[in-house]
Protein backbone atom coordinates (compact mmCIF):
# COMPACT_ATOMS: atom_id res chain seq x y z
CA UNK A 1 0.00 0.00 0.00
CA UNK A 2 1.86 3.10 -1.59
CA UNK A 3 -0.79 5.51 -0.83
CA UNK A 4 -4.05 5.78 0.81
CA UNK A 5 -6.91 8.51 0.83
CA UNK A 6 -7.72 11.43 2.89
CA UNK A 7 -10.74 9.67 3.95
CA UNK A 8 -8.55 6.20 5.30
CA UNK A 9 -6.04 8.53 6.84
CA UNK A 10 -8.53 10.54 9.09
CA UNK A 11 -10.58 7.44 10.07
CA UNK A 12 -7.84 5.16 11.26
CA UNK A 13 -6.50 8.42 13.15
CA UNK A 14 -9.99 8.58 14.80
CA UNK A 15 -10.64 4.39 14.83
CA UNK A 16 -7.15 3.76 16.34
CA UNK A 17 -7.57 6.78 19.36
CA UNK A 18 -11.10 4.82 19.80
CA UNK A 19 -13.37 7.76 19.24
CA UNK A 20 -14.95 6.36 15.87
CA UNK A 21 -17.42 5.04 14.79
CA UNK A 22 -18.65 5.52 18.00
CA UNK A 23 -18.07 4.08 22.44
CA UNK A 24 -16.67 0.15 21.90
CA UNK A 25 -15.48 0.27 25.75
CA UNK A 26 -17.76 -0.29 28.76
CA UNK A 27 -17.43 -0.15 32.60
CA UNK A 28 -14.35 -0.24 34.51
CA UNK A 29 -12.75 -2.76 32.44
CA UNK A 30 -13.85 -0.70 29.49
CA UNK A 31 -11.72 2.33 30.68
CA UNK A 32 -8.62 0.45 31.35
CA UNK A 33 -8.86 -1.15 27.63
CA UNK A 34 -9.79 2.13 26.87
CA UNK A 35 -6.02 3.60 27.76
CA UNK A 36 -4.69 1.09 26.00
CA UNK A 37 -6.13 1.75 22.76
CA UNK A 38 -4.98 4.86 23.20
CA UNK A 39 -1.61 4.36 24.13
CA UNK A 40 -1.48 7.59 26.80
CA UNK A 41 -4.43 9.95 28.25
CA UNK A 42 -3.34 13.34 28.84
CA UNK A 43 -3.96 14.83 32.62
CA UNK A 44 -4.97 18.60 33.28
CA UNK A 45 -6.21 19.86 36.32
CA UNK A 46 -8.67 22.37 34.74
CA UNK A 47 -12.32 22.18 35.20
CA UNK A 48 -14.12 24.34 33.67
CA UNK A 49 -17.08 21.94 33.01
CA UNK A 50 -15.04 18.57 33.57
CA UNK A 51 -10.91 18.09 33.09
CA UNK A 52 -9.69 16.85 30.11
CA UNK A 53 -8.92 13.48 30.81
CA UNK A 54 -12.54 12.71 31.82
CA UNK A 55 -13.85 13.73 28.36
CA UNK A 56 -11.48 12.09 26.82
CA UNK A 57 -12.65 8.76 28.36
CA UNK A 58 -16.02 10.03 28.25
CA UNK A 59 -15.74 10.02 23.81
CA UNK A 60 -14.40 6.13 24.40
CA UNK A 61 -16.36 4.63 27.25
CA UNK A 62 -19.99 4.20 27.12
CA UNK A 63 -22.06 5.60 30.23
CA UNK A 64 -18.21 6.94 31.39
CA UNK A 65 -18.06 8.42 34.89
CA UNK A 66 -15.21 10.07 36.33
CA UNK A 67 -14.73 8.42 39.39
CA UNK A 68 -13.91 5.11 36.78
CA UNK A 69 -10.36 6.58 36.01
CA UNK A 70 -9.26 7.15 39.69
CA UNK A 71 -10.47 3.76 40.87
CA UNK A 72 -9.13 2.10 37.31
CA UNK A 73 -5.70 3.97 38.15
CA UNK A 74 -4.64 3.87 42.15
CA UNK A 75 -7.21 1.47 43.56
CA UNK A 76 -7.09 -1.57 40.85
CA UNK A 77 -2.67 -0.39 40.26
CA UNK A 78 -3.72 -0.62 36.77
CA UNK A 79 -2.28 2.55 35.19
CA UNK A 80 0.83 5.20 36.51
CA UNK A 81 0.82 9.11 36.26
CA UNK A 82 4.50 10.19 34.43
CA UNK A 83 6.36 13.01 33.00
CA UNK A 84 6.85 16.46 32.76
CA UNK A 85 4.02 16.45 30.42
CA UNK A 86 1.85 14.59 32.56
CA UNK A 87 0.46 11.75 30.92
CA UNK A 88 -1.43 8.22 32.44
CA UNK A 89 0.09 4.71 30.79
CA UNK A 90 -0.71 1.32 31.40
CA UNK A 91 0.99 0.09 34.27
CA UNK A 92 2.52 -3.01 32.37
CA UNK A 93 4.51 -0.20 30.67
CA UNK A 94 6.47 1.30 33.72
CA UNK A 95 9.76 -1.50 33.05
CA UNK A 96 10.21 0.03 29.88
CA UNK A 97 9.70 3.64 31.27
CA UNK A 98 12.83 3.01 34.00
CA UNK A 99 14.90 4.00 30.90
CA UNK A 100 13.51 7.46 30.86
CA UNK A 101 13.63 7.75 34.35
CA UNK A 102 17.47 6.85 33.93
CA UNK A 103 17.71 9.43 31.98
CA UNK A 104 16.10 12.31 34.26
CA UNK A 105 18.18 10.93 36.82
CA UNK A 106 21.50 11.37 34.72
CA UNK A 107 20.63 15.14 33.54
CA UNK A 108 19.05 15.88 36.80
CA UNK A 109 16.24 19.18 36.70
CA UNK A 110 17.83 22.07 35.62
CA UNK A 111 14.74 24.76 35.44
CA UNK A 112 13.99 23.85 39.45
CA UNK A 113 16.19 25.05 42.47
CA UNK A 114 18.72 22.67 41.91
CA UNK A 115 19.80 20.19 39.68
CA UNK A 116 19.60 17.63 41.91
CA UNK A 117 18.70 16.99 45.34
CA UNK A 118 20.93 17.10 47.91
CA UNK A 119 21.11 13.46 49.56
CA UNK A 120 20.46 14.42 53.02
CA UNK A 121 17.05 16.01 51.26
CA UNK A 122 16.43 12.89 49.63
CA UNK A 123 16.77 10.96 52.72
CA UNK A 124 14.57 13.02 54.83
CA UNK A 125 11.94 12.71 52.22
CA UNK A 126 12.37 9.19 52.02
CA UNK A 127 11.81 8.82 55.92
CA UNK A 128 9.09 10.81 56.05
CA UNK A 129 7.00 8.55 53.67
CA UNK A 130 8.72 5.10 55.08
CA UNK A 131 7.73 6.71 58.51
CA UNK A 132 4.25 8.09 57.76
CA UNK A 133 2.56 6.43 54.62
CA UNK A 134 1.74 8.39 51.67
CA UNK A 135 1.89 12.32 51.74
CA UNK A 136 1.47 15.05 49.66
CA UNK A 137 3.55 18.25 49.05
CA UNK A 138 1.58 20.25 52.06
CA UNK A 139 2.44 17.46 54.53
CA UNK A 140 6.30 18.50 53.99
CA UNK A 141 7.88 21.23 55.89
CA UNK A 142 11.18 22.86 55.56
CA UNK A 143 13.16 25.19 53.21
CA UNK A 144 11.14 27.28 51.38
CA UNK A 145 12.78 27.43 47.64
CA UNK A 146 14.54 30.84 46.99
CA UNK A 147 12.92 31.26 43.16
CA UNK A 148 8.88 30.41 42.65
CA UNK A 149 8.30 27.06 41.12
CA UNK A 150 5.15 25.32 40.01
CA UNK A 151 6.38 22.07 41.13
CA UNK A 152 6.40 23.62 44.91
CA UNK A 153 7.20 25.94 47.21
CA UNK A 154 9.16 24.03 49.58
CA UNK A 155 12.63 22.32 48.83
CA UNK A 156 11.26 19.02 50.05
CA UNK A 157 8.49 19.62 47.21
CA UNK A 158 10.99 19.74 44.93
CA UNK A 159 12.80 16.91 46.26
CA UNK A 160 9.58 14.17 46.08
CA UNK A 161 9.17 15.57 42.25
CA UNK A 162 12.71 14.59 41.78
CA UNK A 163 12.46 10.98 43.22
CA UNK A 164 8.91 11.17 41.23
CA UNK A 165 10.47 11.47 37.90
CA UNK A 166 13.60 9.32 38.87
CA UNK A 167 11.00 6.57 39.75
CA UNK A 168 11.17 6.17 43.28
CA UNK A 169 8.35 7.27 44.42
CA UNK A 170 4.70 7.32 42.77
CA UNK A 171 1.41 8.60 42.92
CA UNK A 172 -0.40 6.21 44.85
CA UNK A 173 -3.41 8.60 45.06
CA UNK A 174 -4.60 11.93 44.33
CA UNK A 175 -7.28 14.33 46.06
CA UNK A 176 -9.16 16.18 43.85
CA UNK A 177 -6.19 16.63 41.27
CA UNK A 178 -3.59 16.77 44.03
CA UNK A 179 -0.86 14.69 44.23
CA UNK A 180 -0.35 12.09 46.54
CA UNK A 181 2.99 10.06 46.69
CA UNK A 182 4.62 6.74 48.46
CA UNK A 183 7.73 4.97 47.90
CA UNK A 184 7.24 2.85 44.41
CA UNK A 185 7.79 -0.75 46.25
CA UNK A 186 4.55 0.07 48.16
CA UNK A 187 2.65 1.44 44.76
CA UNK A 188 3.57 -0.71 41.93
CA UNK A 189 3.02 -4.62 41.47
CA UNK A 190 5.52 -6.54 42.17
CA UNK A 191 5.87 -8.38 38.74
CA UNK A 192 6.19 -4.66 36.90
CA UNK A 193 9.23 -3.42 39.70
CA UNK A 194 12.27 -4.48 37.39
CA UNK A 195 13.63 -2.43 34.67
CA UNK A 196 14.08 -4.45 30.84
CA UNK A 197 17.18 -3.64 28.97
CA UNK A 198 18.10 -0.51 27.02
CA UNK A 199 17.87 -1.82 23.86
CA UNK A 200 14.65 -3.46 24.78
CA UNK A 201 13.09 0.05 26.22
CA UNK A 202 14.32 1.86 22.72
CA UNK A 203 12.47 -1.02 20.72
CA UNK A 204 9.76 -0.59 22.51
CA UNK A 205 9.81 2.92 22.32
CA UNK A 206 10.38 3.19 18.76
CA UNK A 207 6.96 1.41 17.89
CA UNK A 208 5.30 2.97 20.71
CA UNK A 209 5.70 6.88 19.34
CA UNK A 210 3.82 5.92 16.33
CA UNK A 211 1.22 3.48 17.73
CA UNK A 212 0.28 6.74 19.89
CA UNK A 213 -0.25 8.59 16.64
CA UNK A 214 -1.49 5.88 14.69
CA UNK A 215 0.39 6.99 11.84
CA UNK A 216 3.60 9.22 12.51
CA UNK A 217 4.97 12.13 10.00
CA UNK A 218 8.59 10.63 9.28
CA UNK A 219 10.44 13.54 9.41
CA UNK A 220 9.49 14.12 12.34
CA UNK A 221 9.18 11.31 14.16
CA UNK A 222 12.66 11.36 16.01
CA UNK A 223 11.43 14.10 17.78
CA UNK A 224 9.02 12.03 19.55
CA UNK A 225 11.08 8.81 19.71
CA UNK A 226 13.38 11.28 21.93
CA UNK A 227 10.80 12.29 23.75
CA UNK A 228 9.90 9.09 25.12
CA UNK A 229 13.58 8.32 25.94
CA UNK A 230 14.31 11.70 27.12
CA UNK A 231 17.59 12.16 25.33
CA UNK A 232 18.39 13.35 21.92
CA UNK A 233 17.87 11.13 18.87
CA UNK A 234 20.05 12.61 15.67
CA UNK A 235 18.91 12.34 12.47
CA UNK A 236 21.04 9.94 11.38
CA UNK A 237 20.10 7.78 14.17
CA UNK A 238 16.58 8.38 13.11
CA UNK A 239 16.91 6.96 9.77
CA UNK A 240 19.34 4.01 10.69
CA UNK A 241 16.33 3.22 13.06
CA UNK A 242 13.58 3.37 10.66
CA UNK A 243 15.29 1.48 8.53
CA UNK A 244 15.60 -1.94 10.79
CA UNK A 245 12.07 -1.52 11.75
CA UNK A 246 11.38 -1.71 7.94
CA UNK A 247 13.69 -4.45 7.01
CA UNK A 248 12.26 -5.96 10.10
CA UNK A 249 8.96 -6.11 8.98
CA UNK A 250 7.73 -3.86 11.88
CA UNK A 251 6.96 -0.79 9.96
CA UNK A 252 5.68 0.44 6.63
CA UNK A 253 5.56 3.69 4.77
CA UNK A 254 2.58 5.30 3.09
CA UNK A 255 1.82 8.51 1.64
CA UNK A 256 -1.47 10.36 2.39
CA UNK A 257 -3.19 11.35 -0.82
CA UNK A 258 -2.38 15.42 -1.70
CA UNK A 259 0.50 14.92 0.90
CA UNK A 260 4.32 15.75 0.42
CA UNK A 261 5.25 13.66 3.59
CA UNK A 262 5.67 10.02 4.22
CA UNK A 263 4.39 8.51 7.07
CA UNK A 264 5.11 5.29 9.21
CA UNK A 265 2.39 2.69 10.77
CA UNK A 266 2.90 -0.62 12.28
CA UNK A 267 2.70 -3.49 9.96
CA UNK A 268 0.27 -4.65 12.61
CA UNK A 269 -2.26 -2.31 11.55
CA UNK A 270 -2.24 -3.51 7.91
CA UNK A 271 -5.35 -5.58 7.65
CA UNK A 272 -7.24 -2.09 9.58
CA UNK A 273 -6.27 0.18 6.51
CA UNK A 274 -6.68 -2.25 3.83
CA UNK A 275 -10.69 -2.54 5.82
CA UNK A 276 -11.04 1.15 5.59
CA UNK A 277 -9.27 1.69 1.94
CA UNK A 278 -12.37 -0.91 0.90
CA UNK A 279 -14.91 1.71 2.54
CA UNK A 280 -15.51 -0.90 5.48
CA UNK A 281 -15.21 -0.21 9.27
CA UNK A 282 -13.09 -2.70 11.35
CA UNK A 283 -15.74 -5.32 12.62
CA UNK A 284 -13.81 -5.21 16.44
CA UNK A 285 -14.24 -0.88 15.97
CA UNK A 286 -17.90 -1.56 15.98
CA UNK A 287 -19.74 0.38 18.56
CA UNK A 288 -21.52 -0.69 21.61
CA UNK A 289 -23.93 1.96 21.51
CA UNK A 290 -24.26 4.83 19.30
CA UNK A 291 -22.40 5.37 16.21
CA UNK A 292 -21.06 9.48 16.27
CA UNK A 293 -23.32 10.11 13.17
CA UNK A 294 -26.24 8.88 16.00
CA UNK A 295 -24.42 10.68 18.56
CA UNK A 296 -21.86 13.73 18.78
CA UNK A 297 -18.98 13.66 20.48
CA UNK A 298 -16.76 16.14 22.30
CA UNK A 299 -13.24 15.82 21.84
CA UNK A 300 -11.03 16.93 24.89
CA UNK A 301 -8.64 19.99 25.19
CA UNK A 302 -5.71 18.02 25.11
CA UNK A 303 -7.03 14.77 22.42
CA UNK A 304 -4.09 13.52 20.77
CA UNK A 305 -6.50 13.27 17.52
CA UNK A 306 -6.77 17.24 17.49
CA UNK A 307 -4.49 18.92 20.00
CA UNK A 308 -1.31 20.94 19.03
CA UNK A 309 -2.24 21.87 15.26
CA UNK A 310 -3.06 18.00 14.40
CA UNK A 311 -6.49 19.27 13.74
CA UNK A 312 -5.59 21.58 10.73
CA UNK A 313 -3.49 18.33 9.73
CA UNK A 314 -5.75 15.61 9.84
CA UNK A 315 -9.52 17.41 9.44
CA UNK A 316 -8.42 20.55 8.49
CA UNK A 317 -10.12 22.21 11.22
CA UNK A 318 -8.77 25.48 13.14
CA UNK A 319 -8.52 24.33 16.87
CA UNK A 320 -6.16 26.40 19.61
CA UNK A 321 -7.16 26.00 23.73
CA UNK A 322 -7.27 29.68 24.49
CA UNK A 323 -7.91 28.89 28.22
CA UNK A 324 -4.40 30.68 28.42
CA UNK A 325 -4.90 33.85 26.14
CA UNK A 326 -6.53 36.95 28.00
CA UNK A 327 -10.57 36.68 26.90
CA UNK A 328 -10.22 39.81 24.27
CA UNK A 329 -7.45 37.76 22.64
CA UNK A 330 -9.70 34.92 22.39
CA UNK A 331 -11.22 33.85 18.80
CA UNK A 332 -13.92 31.40 20.17
CA UNK A 333 -13.89 30.72 24.30
CA UNK A 334 -12.20 29.88 27.27
CA UNK A 335 -12.83 26.42 27.18
CA UNK A 336 -13.78 25.77 23.58
CA UNK A 337 -14.05 21.84 22.55
CA UNK A 338 -14.10 20.82 18.92
CA UNK A 339 -17.33 18.62 17.92
CA UNK A 340 -17.08 15.01 16.06
CA UNK A 341 -19.77 14.46 14.11
CA UNK A 342 -19.43 11.10 11.59
CA UNK A 343 -15.73 11.03 10.73
CA UNK A 344 -14.99 14.35 10.71
CA UNK A 345 -14.67 18.24 12.88
CA UNK A 346 -18.12 20.24 11.98
CA UNK A 347 -18.60 22.63 14.54
CA UNK A 348 -17.32 23.61 18.12
CA UNK A 349 -18.96 24.72 21.74
CA UNK A 350 -17.40 26.68 24.60
CA UNK A 351 -19.05 25.08 27.89
CA UNK A 352 -19.00 26.15 31.90
CA UNK A 353 -20.65 23.90 34.19
CA UNK A 354 -22.04 25.84 37.42
CA UNK A 355 -22.08 23.12 40.26
CA UNK A 356 -23.84 25.12 42.64
CA UNK A 357 -27.29 25.15 40.55
CA UNK A 358 -25.98 21.87 37.80
CA UNK A 359 -26.63 23.98 34.65
CA UNK A 360 -24.52 23.04 31.53
CA UNK A 361 -24.19 26.91 30.05
CA UNK A 362 -23.66 26.76 26.18
CA UNK A 363 -21.21 29.68 25.99
CA UNK A 364 -20.61 29.83 22.54
CA UNK A 365 -21.14 27.59 19.33
CA UNK A 366 -19.51 28.00 15.73
CA UNK A 367 -20.52 25.71 12.63
CA UNK A 368 -17.79 25.00 10.08
CA UNK A 369 -18.84 26.96 7.07
CA UNK A 370 -19.36 22.72 5.33
CA UNK A 371 -20.64 21.77 8.31
CA UNK A 372 -24.44 19.99 8.18
CA UNK A 373 -27.06 22.21 9.39
CA UNK A 374 -30.38 19.45 9.41
CA UNK A 375 -32.17 17.27 12.05
CA UNK A 376 -30.04 14.41 11.89
CA UNK A 377 -27.28 16.71 13.16
CA UNK A 378 -29.72 18.59 15.56
CA UNK A 379 -30.75 15.05 16.76
CA UNK A 380 -26.97 13.60 17.56
CA UNK A 381 -25.98 16.84 18.88
CA UNK A 382 -28.86 16.70 21.66
CA UNK A 383 -27.56 13.42 22.22
CA UNK A 384 -24.19 14.37 22.77
CA UNK A 385 -25.30 17.19 25.12
CA UNK A 386 -27.70 14.50 27.17
CA UNK A 387 -24.96 12.05 27.20
CA UNK A 388 -22.22 14.58 28.44
CA UNK A 389 -24.93 16.30 31.24
CA UNK A 390 -25.00 12.88 32.78
CA UNK A 391 -20.94 12.39 32.84
CA UNK A 392 -20.79 15.99 34.45
CA UNK A 393 -23.72 15.68 36.99
CA UNK A 394 -25.64 18.94 35.14
CA UNK A 395 -29.45 18.37 35.14
CA UNK A 396 -30.38 22.05 33.66
CA UNK A 397 -29.24 23.63 30.47
CA UNK A 398 -28.64 27.42 29.87
CA UNK A 399 -28.57 27.23 25.43
CA UNK A 400 -27.97 30.76 25.46
CA UNK A 401 -25.00 30.63 23.30
CA UNK A 402 -26.32 28.96 20.61
CA UNK A 403 -27.22 31.37 18.19
CA UNK A 404 -28.29 29.26 14.98
CA UNK A 405 -32.23 29.78 16.12
CA UNK A 406 -33.59 26.74 14.32
CA UNK A 407 -31.09 24.57 16.47
CA UNK A 408 -31.32 26.27 19.86
CA UNK A 409 -35.51 25.95 19.27
CA UNK A 410 -35.01 21.98 18.57
CA UNK A 411 -32.55 21.85 21.47
CA UNK A 412 -35.03 23.45 24.29
CA UNK A 413 -37.88 21.05 23.02
CA UNK A 414 -35.54 17.74 23.17
CA UNK A 415 -33.41 18.61 25.92
CA UNK A 416 -36.20 19.23 28.68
Amino acid sequence: MDTISKLTFRRFILGQQGLWPGRRFKGLLGTESALRQMEGLQLDPLTMVARSQDIAMHGRVLNYKPAQLYKMAYQQRKAFDYGGLLFMYPMNEFPYWRLHMKHRQQQGINYESFKHPPANLVKFVLDELRERGPLGNRDFEGTKVKAWSYRGRKEASIALFYLWLTGEVMITNRKGFDRIYDLRERVLPSEFDHAVPDSEAEDYFSRKSIAFLGMARESTWRTAFGDYLHRKVTHAEAKERVERLIEQGSVSRVRVEDSKDNYLYLNSDQPLLSELEADRIPKKWRPLGTSTEEEITFLAPLEIVSARGRAKKVFDFEYLWEVYKPAHLRRWGYYTLPILYGDDLVARLDPKLDRKTNTLHILGFWFEDDAPKDELFASALAKGLRGFADMIGAIIFDLSGIKPVKLRSYLKKNLK
